[in-house]
């Protein structure tokens, strides 16, 4: 399946590289519909295929050649770092209790550990662009992809019982970049297919982001296909289910709706409607030959051969692991980097027995959480020197060996590693909805109980520890009286760490900012002692509009508290 998907891609590429003037533009305005476009990328099947592949693949490849090959699809970035999910994960991750980089500081990944960042910090405007530059690529595919083209161009015969899917795939593509738009940023520019070429885009307000996002998703959730009736990496109406559920989760930090009710019905549908049941194995849902696994809504698809890049799994994989490891267990990449490193924080959520390497027990049989997946051997737990300002030590602080680019078996794809990695990011899984349903039970969803909502948890538990319908492992569960919203927000970061959700869920759970401090947060720029983290202000739930669309679009306004 791997094979079909990056075969449309490579048409697509093909085409792209036809007008790629016109696509790799860094601001926000609506792709040129010329004659380039429309003649010579849409007059075949295979063109309007290629194009809705490319729809997905600008959330995965960062370039027209592959390999960081200097053909960057967003000019003006450096290409390693524009990949989506490698620019979500700075500021998605970076910025939290999860991880610490110890190098890489010139883009500004340091502002993200002091959470001190303001709008000229490089790295807050890469996921900005990309999405974007995503939301472009979806608007100009549903101008050109039209019955009424279709006839005119002679291949309405040959897409007739596809084409509307093809729409309505890529309206969620540009519902889910919104979604992280207003996540992130807050009030940006909204721009659709029906705007005209040339017209600068107004700035819409987060209220009204939300809104066109949950009417879009609302729709959709009858417009793409059933449930598993899709062919692998393109989405169905579980994936609406599953961003309307996070959508709504998040309704009240967003906008100050309370959504729980609809939060937890559409979480509830993906885990009983969705015929997408939880891994067997918390492990295997991490591994190159991912694309068996069952829990898998959406995935980024990977390929060491066709989808070569420094972002997706194999940013994560060589970001996270290093060579010396090699002697212990098999990454499946070589070239990796062990520039980021777990803080202290994600380690302790996890116990004692659990959270060191053993060296004869590389996949951690023999812990009972089998989610703490961290290497130890020769790093210190602490990511800091005490009475010593920050240093680039890849020693301090334990590794994360989650993400590992060989098979189930243990096999690597090619002897001695790959150069880029095979294994597809879970962008959505539905481990994640069994925790949304609980916590929008818990946040006071209507239909649902505290019971459902303890089984739940017990559920992903019980896969993470292997007992219960799992296998024999010694019981992970709680009782009743252990479940409240602060132990939710630990389990999200033991099921969930480095998977593009927590610093949106601190925000949350209303421990972003204030009431909750780990490595580095808050740092005078890692002066020594600094370590212990300290509240920040509350602008900091929010990243600023990057400073450079000022110079293009005069419709902007800043966010208020990063106004100079």
């Amino acid at each position: 399946m791997k094979a079909r998907y990056f075969k449309l891609v490579t048409v697509c590429l093909l085409a792209v590289s036809l007008f790629a003037s016109c696509l790799g533009d860094l601001d926000t305005l609506p792709l040129d519909d010329n004659e380039l476009t429309g003649e010579m990328v849409y007059s075949t099947p295979e063109g309007y295929i290629g194009m809705i592949a490319k729809c997905y693949a600008a959330l995965i490849q960062t370039g027209q050649k592959g390999g960081d090959g200097g053909d960057g699809d967003v000019s003006g970035i450096d290409e390693g770092y524009s990949g989506y999910t490698r620019a979500l994960f700075y500021l998605q991750e970076a910025c939290t209790d999860e991880i610490v980089f110890q190098s890489g500081g010139s883009k500004g990944v340091r502002a993200m550990l002091y959470l001190n960042w303001d709008a000229s910090t490089e790295i807050v405007g890469y996921p900005y662009y990309r999405l974007f530059m995503t939301i472009n690529y979806c608007n100009e595919f549903l101008r050109e992809c039209t019955e009424g083209k279709l006839q005119e161009r002679g291949v309405y015969e040959a897409l007739k019982d596809e084409y509307q899917y093809y729409c309505a795939e890529a309206r969620f593509i540009r519902a889910y970049s919104y979604s992280m738009l207003c996540d992130l940023y807050g009030s940006t520019p909204f721009v659709d297919e029906t705007m005209e070429v040339g017209d600068m885009p107004e700035q819409a307000t987060r209220e009204e982001i939300y809104n066109f996002v949950v009417s879009e998703l609302e729709e959709l959730t009858t417009l793409l296909k059933e449930p598993k009736k899709n062919e692998y990496a393109r989405v169905d109406r579980v994936a609406a289910w599953f961003l309307l559920s996070r959508v709504y989760l998040n309704a009240e930090t967003w906008v100050g709706k309370n959504e729980y009710t609809n939060a937890y019905k559409y979480a509830k549908k993906v885990i009983t409607e969705g015929n997408y049941p939880l891994a067997s194995d918390y492990r295997h849902i991490f591994l190159a030959d991912n694309e068996t696994c069952s829990e898998i809504i959406w995935p980024l698809v990977q390929d060491a051969d066709y989808a070569q890049g420094s972002a997706g799994t194999n940013f994560l994989i060589k970001a996270l692991m290093n060579g010396d490891m090699g002697n212990y267990i098999r990454i499946g990449v070589n070239g990796t980097w062990g520039n980021a490193r777990v803080k202290t924080q994600l380690v302790d959520m996890f116990e004692e027995a659990d959270q060191t390497f053993v060296a004869d027990d590389i996949w951690g049989n023999g812990k009972k959480d089998k989610r703490a997946q961290f290497f130890s051997i020769g790093h210190t737990k602490e990511t800091w020197v005490e009475g010593k300002e920050f240093q680039s030590d890849f020693n301090n602080g334990y590794a994360c060996i989650k993400w590992r680019n060989v098979r189930k078996d243990g096999s690597e794809l090619e002897p001695g590693g790959t150069k880029y990695s095979s294994v597809d990011y879970p962008i959505f899984r539905t481990a994640d909805a069994y925790l949304m349903a609980a916590e929008a039970i818990l946040r006071g969803a209507e239909g649902g109980s505290r019971t459902e909502a303890l089984e739940y948890v017990n559920e992903i538990r019980d896969r993470a520890y292997l007992s219960g319908k799992y296998g024999n492992g010694v019981s992970g569960r709680i009782s009743d009286s252990r479940l409240n919203l602060d132990f939710l927000l630990d389990e999200r970061a033991r099921e969930l760490h480095m998977e593009l959700v927590r610093r949106t869920d601190l925000i949350r759970f209303g421990k972003f900012t204030k009431g909750y401090n780990w490595d580095w947060k808050g740092s005078d720029n890692g002066v020594a002692g600094s370590y212990m983290g300290k509240d920040v202000d509350d602008k900091y739930n929010l990243f600023p509009i990057p400073q450079d669309e000022f110079t293009t679009n005069p419709n902007l306004t800043q966010n208020p508290d990063f106004l100079n």
